[in-house]
C-alpha cells in the first residue's frame, strides 16, 4: 500500500569532511582544504537555478549533513543520499525518496531540484551561504541552519513519517500520515499510537540499542492502509532494535533492516 522510488539525483554531502572553494598551495602534493565542515551542519534550501528559470524554494525546504549521507526534504517529499567530496568538488550518488503526489508548481520545484544535483558540483561558500553549482551553470542556493542539539529520545512525541528498508525510504500507507506516534518516558514506557491500535509497553535504552519488551495493544480493526502500517510498526518494535537521532530525526532499524523513521 506504499511505494518507494529509487531517483538518480540528491543533494550533496560531505560526510567526513567539509567543502570549500579553497585551493592548495601552488606546487604542493596537498590537496585543497575545506572551509567548513558540513557534517553534523543543516541547511535552509533558497532557490533553484536552472534553464536560465529561478524557483524559490518552498517552506519546509531543508538538508541536514549527517554520518555518510544526506537526509532532507525538498517541501513536499524526504530524501536520503550517499554523496563523495573531493577538493571543491562533490559527487552526488543514487539516492531514495518517498513518492507524495504534490501540487504542480511544487513538483515543478521537485523536478528543477532533482536535475541540477546529479552529478559533479562545485562548492562555492560565503558567509553562511552555500552554493552547488553544475558545469553549465545551473546551481541551488542554501542558507545555514543555527546550530541545535538534537531532540531528546525521553519526552518527545515522535510522529512518525516513513518506512525504511536499508537504504530505501518508503511513504506510509495512503491515508495513514500523521496517525503513528510514539513517545517514550523516564521510567522506560513507550506508549503511543501505531496508525490505527494504541500501544503501550516498555523499551529498555542500552547505548544506541532499543530493547522493546512484550507491547499491549487496544483491538480496534481499521482499514487495510492503517492495519498495514501497524503491522510494519509492530516489526520494527519487536525486541532490540539500533536507535539513532539526527537533529529531529529518529531511526529505529530491526535486525534485518527493517524499520521507520519518526520526526519530532
Amino acid at each position: 500500500m506504499y511505494t518507494q522510488r529509487t531517483a538518480v539525483a540528491a543533494l550533496a554531502l560531505c560526510a567526513l569532511a567539509a567543502c570549500g572553494t579553497e585551493k592548495g598551495t601552488p606546487g604542493s602534493n596537498n590537496p585543497a582544504e575545506p572551509d567548513v565542515p558540513l557534517a553534523g551542519t543543516g541547511w535552509t534550501v533558497d532557490s533553484v537555478s536552472a534553464a536560465g528559470a529561478v524557483r524559490k524554494a518552498p517552506a519546509g525546504a531543508g538538508i541536514a549533513f549527517e554520518k555518510g549521507r544526506l537526509n532532507g526534504s525538498s517541501g513536499c517529499n524526504h530524501f536520503s543520499a550517499p554523496v563523495t567530496v573531493k577538493d571543491d568538488t562533490v559527487t552526488v550518488g543514487a539516492a531514495t525518496s518517498t513518492l507524495i503526489g504534490c501540487p504542480k508548481n511544487l513538483q515543478s520545484y521537485e523536478t528543477a531540484l532533482r536535475k541540477t544535483l546529479t552529478g559533479k558540483l562545485s562548492v562555492h561558500l560565503s558567509g553562511g551561504k552555500l552554493t552547488l553549482r553544475t558545469a553549465k551553470g545551473d546551481s541551488v542556493t542554501l542558507t545555514r541552519k543555527p546550530a541545535e542539539r538534537p531532540a531528546p529520545l525521553v519526552g518527545t512525541a515522535w510522529k512518525v513519517d516513513a518506512l525504511t528498508d536499508g537504504a530505501s525510504v518508503s511513504t506510509l500507507p495512503r491515508g495513514t500520515a500523521g496517525t503513528a506516534r510514539l513517545t517514550f518516558a523516564k521510567d522506560g514506557s513507550v506508549r503511543g499510537n501505531l496508525g490505527c491500535n494504541r500501544v503501550s509497553g516498555m523499551a529498555k535504552v542500552t547505548d544506541s540499542t532499543l530493547t522493546f519488551g512484550p507491547l499491549t495493544t487496544t483491538r480496534m480493526m481499521c482499514k487495510t492502509p492503517a492495519m498495514t502500517l501497524e503491522r510494519h510498526l509492530l516489526k520494527a518494535l519487536h525486541g532490540p532494535v539500533r536507535y539513532g537521532i539526527q537533529h529531529r530525526t529518529l531511526t529505529l532499524t530491526a535486525h534485518d533492516g527493517t524499520g521507520i523513521r519518526a520526526t519530532a
